[in-house]
């Protein structure tokens, strides 16, 4: 696979792939920005001196890290917690199926506070909702702002540049944030059928238990999915797989 080597280049990667993670982890199959960029061959992340003082980043690393924010800053990807609470990259064109399927209740108040600072003021850092949350724990603030960010309420923003400093993650609703990409939102069974197609294309084969492995679906809502998509069905040794027509 041709390696990525410029932010267009990872649009038009994710546009193929449609959902991806922007690291890879074993036990999650889908496919990750980091491979994309740095090669599925074992790559080191940082340039160390020769007592493994750190350095800098790899031009790879590099490459990483600041895509997963200039991406969502420039809404060329939605970008954020968004699967099984890791960081990941949603195309713009699969985001209404995934959107479709969130579940943006909040679910207790600091949940319903935080979302309401920012439907009201706009792109956020975590320290700008502890702020102005101060009756809130603010150790808790920013474990409330993940867990909407993994029910698809709540995405990266990009970052808040600053002259001293790191600079910060900023937070924005998904409804605001792609709201001209979510005007019109597909059945649920059509988006699961959209999301395993993707996943199905970029894996070449799964199993049902990487559907709910990856998504968090219920095994019902898995297996539906993967029969309703034109592939080939297999019995691997009692297990059964679905394979891409190629």
């Amino acid at each position: 696979m041709r390696r990525v080597a410029s932010i267009r280049g990872a649009v038009a990667w994710l546009d193929r792939v449609g959902l991806a993670l922007l690291f890879p982890k074993d036990d999650l199959v889908l496919p990750s920005l980091w491979e994309a960029v740095a090669g599925e061959t074992e790559t080191t992340w940082a340039v160390r001196e020769d007592d493994g003082t750190f350095v800098s980043f790899t031009p790879e690393m590099d490459r990483v890290w600041s895509w997963k924010d200039e991406l969502p800053a420039q809404r060329l990807a939605c970008v954020g917690k968004h699967v099984r609470g890791r960081v990941a990259l949603v195309s713009l064109d699969l985001l209404p199926a995934l959107y479709a399927l969130r579940d943006e209740e909040p679910r207790e108040d600091l949940e319903r506070d935080l979302l309401a600072v920012v439907e009201a003021e706009g792109p956020c850092t975590v320290q700008d909702l502890r702020d102005a949350l101060p009756h809130h724990d603010g150790k808790r603030v920013p474990a409330a702002a993940d867990r909407l960010q993994r029910r698809m309420v709540l995405t990266s923003a990009g970052l808040e540049r600053r002259d001293r400093g790191w600079s910060a993650v900023m937070v924005d609703t998904v409804a605001r944030r792609y709201a001209d990409r979510l005007r019109t939102l597909p059945a649920e069974g059509e988006a699961r059928r959209a999301i395993a197609a993707r996943l199905l294309a970029a894996a070449g084969e799964l199993s049902a238990v990487d559907v709910t492995g990856a998504l968090g679906w219920r095994k019902a809502a898995a297996l539906e999915a993967l029969d309703s998509l034109d592939a080939e069905r297999v019995d691997e040794d009692g297990v059964v797989i679905w394979k891409a027509r190629r």
